[in-house]
């Protein structure tokens, strides 16, 4: 498995670039400490305990493989549409994959914290799982508004010992949250690791994240294989920062009778800037947070306000990764609005009693979209990166349930 998903990976050049995105960042501080994490990931890898360990935890304490689900009912609308089911892993989304790999490897590296930041929660409650598990402090940055949006999961971190710091510079949101993770793991950089969320940010996170999440991937191949006797014809998932649409993508890049369709949030409409985080349909070129990617831009070049109905969705770039499979032809990447994805939450939950996390439906919801237009031999997989627990209440407060 370690030398199959190797191969597989999308992987950067030496200076950290997929194409024209990507790339190291100059701070020289974090350098030297992203270069040493740099080594340290590149080392464990290929270490056999390592490796034993870490499957180990993923079939005993995460729950894997997740399996994957013949969504009939969704299906009676056209095409056949699948779920690789990642909302039944322990912690409840696809967080935990690489959750477990950054906490080991921090270990490995003789750190005795992770810092990160979080914005629907899921990041944050798998990474405080994940250090509570392996006795490492965790410290997680949360934008007040996604604090006040996933009070679920900001009572499990605190329940798993996490030191939870709100953020409420700027719009309070997971931007914010990542700029005050870094500044304070500039302070903590000897004893301390950042455990990023996503495939974003300066490298070697992109490569990293894509790495322990590609078992997403591989399971799902394997699996469609031998129980559909083929391969899919479209993989979909939501894109905020893409870790999850990645993990999925990867087992599949050389299949080219497979489309690979990432969903971005369109909120309100692609044509309200400030109320959608569509960043590859509507984003430009440009350097955000210490890596290159198409990001959603002010006049100046600043970051542009960004909106989604899902916390981890509303983030202006997005993984380098997408951004390169976007220039080359290879990704298709679609959206889909608040009020898109709210009805897919109730499709999913009515019609086959599966509550989803808002980021997930997105990603549903380009599905009953797109099984409409197909016939009923063709056949989706959707990544459903995550349940729904997080977002019970903010869902029945929105559609004023009785």
């Amino acid at each position: 498995m370690i030398q199959e998903q190797l191969h597989s990976l999308i992987l950067p050049d030496s200076n950290g670039n997929f194409g024209q995105h990507g790339g190291r960042i100059g701070h020289p501080a974090l350098a030297q400490a992203l270069a040493e994490l740099e080594a340290g990931f590149h080392s464990i890898i290929r270490d056999a305990d390592f490796i034993g360990e870490m499957k180990r935890l993923q079939a005993t304490y995460v729950g894997r493989p997740s399996p994957i689900y013949h969504a009939r009912t969704l299906s009676k609308r056209g095409a056949q549409i699948f779920l690789k089911r990642e909302d039944l892993n322990h912690t409840g989304a696809h967080k935990i994959n690489h959750c477990i790999g950054e906490v080991l490897l921090a270990k490995k590296l003789g750190k005795k914290k992770v810092i990160a930041e979080t914005g629907a929660g899921q990041h944050g409650v798998a990474l405080a799982t994940a250090a509570a598990l392996l006795g490492l402090e965790c410290e997680i940055h949360m934008g007040v508004v996604d604090i006040a949006k996933e009070h679920p999961n900001v009572s499990r971190m605190k329940i798993l010992g996490a030191k939870l710091v709100p953020v409420s510079a700027g719009a309070g949101t997971l931007k914010e949250a990542v700029d005050s993770a870094f500044a304070a793991y500039l302070e903590q950089i000897d004893s301390s690791m950042f455990a990023i969320g996503s495939v974003v940010g300066p490298a070697p996170y992109p490569e990293m994240v894509a790495y322990f999440q590609s078992i997403v991937g591989h399971e799902a191949r394997e699996q469609f294989q031998r129980e559909q006797g083929g391969l899919p014809d479209e993989v979909i998932a939501c894109v905020g920062g893409g870790s999850n649409a990645i993990g999925l993508f990867n087992a599949f890049m050389d299949d080219q009778s497979v489309a690979l369709v990432g969903v971005e949030p369109a909120g309100e409409g692609l044509d309200k800037p400030g109320r959608h985080a569509a960043t590859i349909t509507k984003g430009k070129f440009g350097n955000i947070q210490g890596f290159n990617c198409y990001y959603l831009q002010n006049e100046d070049g600043t970051p542009a306000a960004v909106h989604s109905i899902a916390s981890g969705l509303d983030y202006p770039g997005v993984g380098p990764q997408h951004c390169h499979l976007k220039d080359i032809g290879r990704g298709r990447y679609e959206t889909a609005t608040d009020t898109e994805c709210l009805s897919a939450f109730l499709a999913l939950s009515r019609e086959e009693g599966i509550i989803p996390a808002l980021e997930s439906a997105h990603a549903v919801a380009y599905a009953l979209r797109r099984a409409a237009e197909l016939d009923s031999s063709k056949r989706l997989l959707v990544n459903l990166s995550g349940r729904g627990d997080k977002d019970i209440d903010f869902v029945l407060g929105k559609l004023n349930f009785a």
